[in-house]
Formats: C-alpha cells, sequence, structure tokens
C-alpha cells in the first residue's frame, strides 16, 4: 500500500495554539500520521504522511478549524514513509525570516500559476530568485534565476539589501520549494518599495506536479525536507541521498559520504 504525502501551509492569525498543538498531537497519533507539524501565531506549516484514509482523516480534522477550513495541500506518493516519527512543535515564526514586522497576513506579491511560470520568467526584465539555501539551489532550479547563495531563509534581506534596488529592478520574481519562503519574501521585498513581486503559487512542487517535462524549465531535482531527500517530475521519488557524515545531499551511487567529509 502506498504512503501518502501531504505538504502544506497557511498563514492566518492564531491566537490558542498551544491548545491547538495539543489536540492535533492527539489526533495525528491516534491517525498513526508521522511528519512534521509547525504551528505559530503567524498560521501553521506542516508535511505529513499515513495512509489514503488517515491523510484524509487528518485534513479533514484541520479543515474543521475556521482557521484552516480552506487548507490546501499538495500530496505526493511513496512506497514508505519519509518519517520515522512525529512532531508538532510551537515556534515563533513558521518560516524564519526573522523580522517580525514582515506579515504575509497583511499583504503579498501577486501569485503565479504554474501553467503561467514560464511565460513570466521568460520576461526579459524581469528578475528570478531562488528564494531556497545553496544547497538547495545545487541540486536543482529554474534556468536564468539567481541564486542568492544563503546559508538560511533569514539571510534574505541582506541579499536584497547588498543586491536589489526598488528604482532599478522593476519586476521580481520568485520560487521556493512549496511556496512558503515566498510569501515572506514577497511580502518583505514590498514593504522596502518594489512595485511589481511574483512569486511560483505552490511552489516548485506545484509546478513539477502540474507542468509536463517536454515543456518544463525547471532544471535538476528539488530537495525536500524528508526521507525522499528529492523529488523530480510528478512528484516521484529523486536520485539523491544525505551524506552520513554533514547531512548533506549527494547523488546516490557515490561513496557513503560527500568529497568534502572523505577528506577531511
Amino acid at each position: 500500500m502506498d504512503t501518502i504525502v501531504a505538504t502544506f501551509y497557511k498563514f492566518v492569525q492564531i491566537e490558542d495554539i498551544t491548545q491547538k498543538q495539543q489536540s492535533l498531537l492527539e489526533f495525528c497519533r491516534d491517525m498513526a500520521i508521522k511528519g512534521s507539524i509547525l504551528l505559530a501565531k503567524e498560521g501553521i506549516n506542516g508535511t505529513i504522511a499515513g495512509t489514503r484514509e488517515t491523510i484524509d482523516h487528518t485534513l479533514d480534522y484541520l479543515r474543521r478549524d475556521p482557521c484552516f477550513q480552506d487548507l490546501q495541500y499538495k500530496e505526493a506518493h511513496t512506497k514508505k514513509s519519509p518519517f520515522k516519527r512525529l512532531k508538532v512543535r510551537l515556534k515563533k515564526e513558521i518560516v524564519t525570516l526573522g523580522i517580525p514586522a514582515v506579515d504575509p497576513n497583511s499583504h503579498v506579491g501577486t501569485y503565479i500559476e504554474p501553467i503561467d511560470w514560464n511565460q513570466l520568467i521568460s520576461d526579459p526584465d524581469i528578475i528570478v530568485i531562488d528564494t531556497r539555501n545553496e544547497y538547495e539551489v545545487k541540486i536543482g532550479t529554474f534556468q536564468g534565476a539567481i541564486d542568492p547563495q544563503t546559508e538560511s531563509f533569514n539571510q534574505f534581506p541582506t541579499y536584497v539589501k547588498n543586491n536589489l534596488d526598488p528604482d532599478k529592478q522593476q519586476k521580481v520574481a520568485m520560487f521556493c520549494t512549496g511556496g512558503i519562503r515566498c510569501e515572506k519574501a514577497s511580502s518583505y521585498l514590498l514593504s522596502q518599495g518594489f512595485q511589481e513581486v511574483y512569486h511560483l503559487k505552490g511552489g516548485i512542487l506545484k509546478y513539477l506536479e502540474e507542468v509536463p517535462a517536454d515543456e518544463s524549465l525547471w532544471q535538476g531535482e528539488c530537495f525536500v525536507f524528508d526521507d525522499r531527500v528529492t523529488v523530480t517530475y510528478n512528484l516521484a521519488e529523486g536520485h539523491y541521498r544525505l551524506c552520513y557524515g554533514c547531512g548533506q545531499p549527494i547523488p546516490q551511487g557515490e561513496s557513503v559520504s560527500c568529497s568534502k567529509c572523505e577528506n577531511t
């Protein structure tokens, strides 16, 4: 029986996060759900795995809460669960930018559907930025995208300060794994005076799910934060695994450690 992996997030103001954490933890345990769910006052962010039945029950449970009634998700099928345990944790932010004033609940950039993304990023007047971390970008990215070479998302504001100017870069398009980092990144750019800010709705995962390989501008595979390591078109499991030494992704078929760890 296939395992269903469901990925979701939603920026929404939540007051009773401690109560929500406990009730969600108990429900997921009853459903034998594995994975990770983050709760903060700004929203929810999670990737969970289970059977078709238990995933559907869990998503229905979440949507019964007025905060999450329109919760959207992406799903993939795997032969085994990519998670070994369940975590439901409280955080200050569901994705850490480190600037509390940035609030995607107030304003974000313009969402671009996957089917329209190719046309947008083919515009010679637009700057396309990959908002993910450097090791993720090395595995795969869109043709012509800029790599900010960040080690963590909270370095993104520094990259913007040092490299972008709202008076010079009139149009900016951004993308990330599932869309969540771009929600904050686009909100931040708007707060800095950028006027035309776009981001890929549903992120790379939705693009790989909906856009055929022969029409794609994506190059490589997409890193995911679970035991699958990477995914490719139709969200099929990719061809990477993690280095036993440092935990960085390396292609399958190489030795158990990356070249850096082998030389230390």
